[in-house]
């Protein structure tokens, strides 16, 4: 049994949207979940094999990636690059979740393919985990000719995910809506590609082909890359209580007025953030913690919202132990503080200045994975191990 503490944290960012700042000073984390949170008095009831002194600098959950598009492996054909995963590692995220492994060269498109590349994709993922990171991958492109059989098979082989609809064969919502009922039925959570095409083959989907098909997560509601006009996001956000996912692969005009508005209507826990990457705009290893940073500088989001966004909000929506600093969770955690010369006093401050944050730390089920971000700025205080 290995006991770990952090300790002599400045502010902690529960993940919890409703209430994003927690009062605790101390975690103790015990066979890579969180066993306890307090003050440091907590340290006299533990015999801790490592105490980590957070030097006062802010804890978040570890960010969850909402929307990638892997492969097999940390390789993406589409940019011909290798270790983007780990290279994500390095902005704080800790999970991802395949929205199709729609890249994958000469991606079969009939029915025994598709299931058989989303059962690959799947156990390979549980298999594997890129410098650490938790990839859900295995996300069902949905084509046609599949039948509720196949999604009660491949509910059985442990796929739980569809991947953005529209990326396969089944683009109409007349067709999409019944798999997605079946989808439902066998507890797969669903997503569907909203705006305009991304990749040849793909097609426009409006709100109203949303509506009609009901998935779980609207897939960049900002556009990847192209966004729907905004009269229809503002349908969306005012007609459904689908969860909205934003994306840094998309258009920000729109982005920041969906938050906007989201916020007016107190309902900032509809909003989870994604890269949409592999894609055309590339690969973007700090692109979920820029996306923080863009709501809380220009949106009037707080940044500890914003960070709950990026962590609970996802964690809940699909049903994940992750996201949530709360006693029971696997404890993946970023330790992170103001950059070197910004303006911000610590994390929280630099985020709403516009500030990067300096990333010390990245911990995975309690086991330090990343001690020094290379993609981020240093922060101007680094937590140390006692």
């Amino acid at each position: 049994m290995t006991i770990i503490a952090i300790k002599n944290i400045g502010t902690l960012v529960s993940g919890d949207i409703k209430k994003p700042i927690s009062s605790s000073n101390t975690i103790i984390i015990e066979d890579g979940k969180i066993a306890k949170l307090g003050n440091e008095e907590l340290l006299k009831q533990y015999q801790c094999d490592k105490v980590i002194d957070a030097k006062g600098i802010t804890v978040t959950p570890g960010l969850i990636d909402s929307h990638v598009h892997p492969v097999i492996g940390d390789f993406t054909p589409r940019q011909n690059t290798l270790g983007f995963i780990d290279s994500s590692l390095h902005g704080g995220v800790t999970t991802m979740i395949s929205a199709g492994e729609c890249h994958t060269p000469g991606r079969p498109k009939d029915v025994a393919g598709t299931k058989a590349l989303a059962i690959l994709a799947h156990k390979s993922f549980q298999n594997m985990r890129p410098g650490g990171v938790k990839l859900h991958g295995g996300a069902l492109i949905l084509e046609k000719g599949l039948t509720e059989k196949d999604f009660e098979e491949l509910a059985r082989e442990g796929v739980w995910l569809v991947g953005e609809i529209g990326l396969g064969s089944i683009n109409k919502p007349e067709d999409a809506a019944p798999m997605v009922e079946w989808a439902k039925k066998h507890g797969f959570k669903t997503m569907m590609h909203t705006g305009g095409t991304s990749i040849p083959g793909s097609t426009t989907v409006t709100a109203a082909d949303v509506m009609q098909v009901n998935p779980h997560v609207v897939s960049h509601l900002n556009g990847g890359p192209t966004a729907i006009p905004i009269e229809e996001v503002k349908k969306l956000i005012d007609e459904t209580s689908i969860t909205l996912e934003m994306v840094q692969c998309g258009n920000f005009k729109v982005f920041k007025q969906a938050i906007e508005w989201l916020k007016e209507k107190n309902q900032l826990d509809r909003v989870i953030l994604g890269n949409d990457s592999p894609s055309g705009t590339g690969i973007i290893p700090l692109g979920i913690l820029r996306s923080v940073c863009f709501i809380a500088s220009m949106t009037g989001v707080s940044a500890e919202e914003a960070l709950c966004m990026a962590t609970g909000n996802t964690a809940r929506v699909y049903g994940l132990n992750v996201g949530i600093i709360e006693e029971g969770r696997e404890a993946d955690l970023v330790l992170m503080d103001a950059p070197m010369g910004s303006v911000g006093k610590n994390c929280i401050q630099a985020l709403e200045a516009g500030d990067l944050p300096g990333i010390s730390m990245v911990i995975i089920d309690g086991k330090l994975v990343a001690t020094k971000s290379r993609n981020t700025p240093p922060p101007a205080i680094k937590a140390v191990v006692c």
